[in-house]
């Protein structure tokens, strides 16, 4: 096993003597890369942003940009990051590098105000800049689209990044300025080779272990002999926890890159998800196929976040208030289960069984997520909350309705936010199946839907807005779903 290192900006930099909770914004910046900045700690503005080297969907290798605050820098052993100082193309002896184009757009169109949070969005800016398909879905008419620029940028790869200084539009207009990378790009060139895998990793320092196995096998025996060990995948719940509340913890054990970890198979009867695929990754090669899903993923944090973030940890933190809980629920998901000594299937229905509790027992990860098919035709996510984009759910509401000859043939509900635990409606759900599909009853179901959870008043909404919300939420889908089952 080789010492434990990153490649930063093409040069391999010792982790040591980092601590196995410092984060790679900590890291980096202890080496005099200072354009990581920290805003918020908790993934929130993005200032620190930065790109890894990740499998690709369409090559072997996507750039792609993560929150450096929450990432233990000891997650990235044996990998490539490029910081917003690694964009620039050196130049010749004597003279200064060339800027990126991204960073020259940003430069010339005023994009750049207090600077501080400007290396960050030149990252994310720059993750999408290098997106395959980008160009491809370039349309030089749509000039006026708020979101997509007539150069193929989507402007939601932006939405974990904040401008303190609200000076959106100039930033807006150099996302939409950029070109295509050129065949002399060397990041663009990168692209064609694989990332580097993910190196076997046991790494400690003052009595603290960070470890990253190369096998489920390892793994489960490793949490069989350390029942106290943190696991983390994109480490979006844990950075936080480290940030904020300072928690160490004695011994962490990453899963992101376990292959038995990363599946997506469709079979005749279910789609089986990775519990270590991250949202991005999901959401890039189900390409709407689980309309459901398809709806999630947008609202679903920030792009930074759906980088890093992947469904087994949405799930196995047991928060009530988590956005994939309602919509796998009213998919009728179910859990694989796996220790030392097997697996287990659990619908996610019997999974959750108190605050932040669940079946899972001591020594068992969540290893993936398996959706029954054919799904239901009718689906909506309502996702109620303060802001439109990376934010948590004051409630959350999924449906996936069947409905046939106008007759409510299924109906399936999942809810967050209104109770100890996300939970299935099963009252709501027999008040419309088998009844027509008709206003009436639409406005008899929501007054069922209005009882259901034990909201409570809190910073975020009162009991009483939250059930609001229910019943409301399913008078939304009578209005949006009348027209196409009628027609």
């Amino acid at each position: 096993m080789t010492a434990a290192h990153i490649t930063v900006n093409g040069k391999e930099t010792p982790l040591a003597p980092a601590a196995p909770h410092t984060t790679v914004l900590d890291f980096l910046r202890e080496r005099g890369l200072t354009g990581t900045k920290e805003g918020c700690a908790e993934g929130e503005c993005g200032a620190c942003s930065v790109l890894v080297a990740r499998p690709g969907v369409d090559r072997p290798t996507d750039w792609v940009a993560v929150n450096a605050c929450l990432v233990p820098a000891a997650a990235l052993d044996g990998q490539e990051v490029v910081t917003s100082e690694g964009l620039a193309t050196p130049g010749e002896p004597g003279t200064p590098p060339a800027l990126h184009p991204v960073q020259e757009e940003m430069a010339v169109r005023g994009g750049s105000q207090c600077g501080y949070c400007t290396p960050g969005f030149v990252c994310s800016m720059a993750a999408e800049y290098y997106r395959p398909d980008r160009c491809a879905h370039a349309e030089p008419d749509r000039a006026d689209d708020p979101e997509h620029g007539p150069n193929g940028f989507d402007l939601h790869a932006l939405s974990g990044n904040l401008c303190r200084c609200t000076g959106y539009r100039p930033i807006r207009d150099a996302a939409f300025a950029v070109g295509a990378p050129t065949g002399d790009d060397p990041l663009a060139r990168r692209r064609e080779q694989a990332p580097p895998e993910p190196a076997a990793t046991a790494y400690t320092r003052d009595d603290a272990a960070f470890l990253r196995p190369a096998t489920l096998a390892e793994a489960l025996r490793l949490l069989r002999e350390r029942p106290g060990a943190v696991v983390v995948a994109g480490s979006t719940d844990w950075g936080v926890e480290v940030n904020i509340r300072s928690r160490r913890a004695d011994c962490v054990i990453a899963v992101d890159r376990l292959p038995e970890l990363r599946a997506l198979d469709v079979t005749s009867g279910h789609i089986e998800i990775g519990a270590a695929r991250t949202l991005t990754e999901i959401e890039r090669r189900l390409a709407g196929r689980v309309p459901l899903l398809a709806e999630l993923f947008p609202q679903f944090a920030s792009r930074l976040i759906r980088n890093s973030a992947t469904l087994g940890g949405n799930l196995g933190t047991g928060s009530p208030i988590g956005d994939s809980p309602p919509v796998l629920l009213a998919l009728e998901a179910s859990v694989v289960l796996a220790d030392a000594d097997g697996e287990r299937e659990v619908p996610l229905s019997e999974y959750f069984t108190g605050y932040r509790q669940s079946v899972r027992r001591p020594g068992e990860l969540i290893r993936a997520v398996r959706v029954p098919l054919p799904l239901s035709p009718v689906t909506a996510f309502h996702k109620i909350a303060k802001r439109r984009f990376d934010d948590i759910s004051s409630v959350a509401v999924a449906f996936a309705l069947d409905i046939q000859d106008g007759i409510v043939r299924k109906a399936r509900i999942g809810l967050g936010g209104v109770a100890a635990t996300p939970i299935r409606a099963l009252a709501t759900e027999a008040a419309l199946e088998g009844r027509a599909w008709t206003r009436e009853t639409a406005e008899e179901a929501a007054r069922v839907l209005r009882s259901q959870g034990t909201p409570m008043d809190d910073h975020r909404a009162s009991a009483g807005y939250r059930s609001a919300m229910l019943g409301q939420s399913l008078l939304k889908l009578y209005a949006q779903t009348t027209e196409a089952v009628s027609s």
